[in-house]
């Protein structure tokens, strides 16, 4: 039985998702729903019980001294909620934790009870993977779901992948057999410097989000860094003769491949983010922070005891440096589901690389 008195009634609610591990290629996703959480100032209000997904022998507790008291904090899955003030406030379900060592159709019920207690409308689940891609172009993301009326409300692929998978393809499908809209977005991570951070796929996978739930998020001091990033990437890659010719043989596969797609919609979604940013709306800062009065950050609530109502009817969707040849915690690229068949996508995936002319299209699940 889920309890949630502490929580009061949310606002048109979007659930967030990233999980640290195989599907976070250089912490890129995990890293982004965290800069959510702090950003907006979340409180956690639940926790699923680490000893029944976790192996501590592979995710262990960590000690602390907290006023010379020796604490532990143990690796699990946390939800916490923010409410985004402006003329038209809503509310975001974060959910950040640890790809499960096990009972993953357990791990996604209760996530998905939360999701249906708080009456969420769509579940969006955040994915970074290893890809040929060059650091010095923008970061492929792409938008995968396995609602075929939702692919096409809302822009996105139509899943397609077979294959192995993980906890973010298990979840996605989970929420479609019950019925929740859920989406994956993934970033591309070049493979050739896979160690966290990088703050470049974690920045281009807020722009996407953004895109995608029509919120203006702050973005903090993350442009600056990914710029930095880029630079030091940059400086190692022109260390090395080999990796440089590498990285100018992506570009020149990259910029050829997106030759006929650099006009109409990626400008126009461009344009429309830096209009959004330009032009706050009431009740909220230029950065997009929530306000202090009115509906700032909460979570407590006095009242228990409450009845959830139901879930309201779906509304109409609209569309909306590591060391170079270093090895992060993203999935293994040329084998399972790191570079993945080239004939699809899993649950939580974007196509893979058919061809070597188009590596950015290369995608993991």
């Amino acid at each position: 039985m889920i309890e949630l008195e502490g929580v009061p009634e949310l606002i048109d609610p979007v659930m967030v998702a990233a999980f640290e591990g195989w599907n976070d290629a250089g912490d890129a996703a995990s890293t982004a729903v965290a800069h959510l959480d702090r950003e907006w100032k979340g409180e956690v209000f639940a926790a699923l019980d680490a000893e029944d997904y976790y192996d501590f022998q592979v995710n262990r507790p960590t000690v602390w001294l907290d006023g010379g008291v020796r604490k532990i904090t143990w690796p699990t899955t946390r939800l916490s909620v923010v409410r985004i003030g402006g003329e038209k406030p809503r509310d975001l379900v974060l959910v950040r934790g640890i790809e499960p060592s096990m009972r993953w159709r357990s791990f996604c019920n209760e996530i998905l009870g939360f999701a249906h207690e708080l009456g969420v409308e769509m579940v969006v689940v955040l994915g970074a993977l290893l890809g040929d891609t060059p650091h010095t172009r923008p970061v492929p993301v792409s938008g995968v779901t396995s609602d075929p009326d939702l692919a096409r409300t809302m822009d996105l692929e139509e899943t397609r992948y077979e294959g192995p998978t993980g906890i973010v393809g298990i979840l996605q499908e989970a929420c479609t057999h019950a019925g929740v809209p859920a989406v994956s977005l993934w970033a591309a991570v070049p493979h050739y410097v896979s160690q966290p951070p990088n703050p470049k796929a974690t920045l281009a996978l807020l722009n996407r989000l953004e895109d995608l739930i029509g919120l203006r998020i702050p973005l903090g001091e993350l442009p600056e860094d990914a710029r930095a990033w880029q630079l030091g990437v940059d400086q190692l890659a022109a260390e090395d003769s080999e990796v440089a010719e590498y990285v100018q043989t992506l570009e020149e596969a990259r910029d050829t491949a997106e030759l006929p797609e650099a006009s109409g919609e990626a400008i126009a979604r461009e344009f429309e983010r830096y209009l959004r940013r330009r032009d706050p709306g009431p009740g909220q800062a230029p950065g997009g922070h929530a306000t202090e009065s009115g509906e700032g950050p909460y979570l407590r609530d006095p009242s228990s005891g409450r009845t959830r109502p139901p879930k309201p009817p779906k509304p109409e969707a609209t569309a909306g440096p590591g060391p170079v040849g270093g090895s992060g915690s993203g999935p293994v690229t040329g084998s399972g589901e790191g570079s993945g068949p080239a004939d699809g996508t899993d649950g939580s995936g974007p196509p893979q690389d058919s061809s070597d002319d188009s590596p950015d299209d290369t995608s993991e699940d």
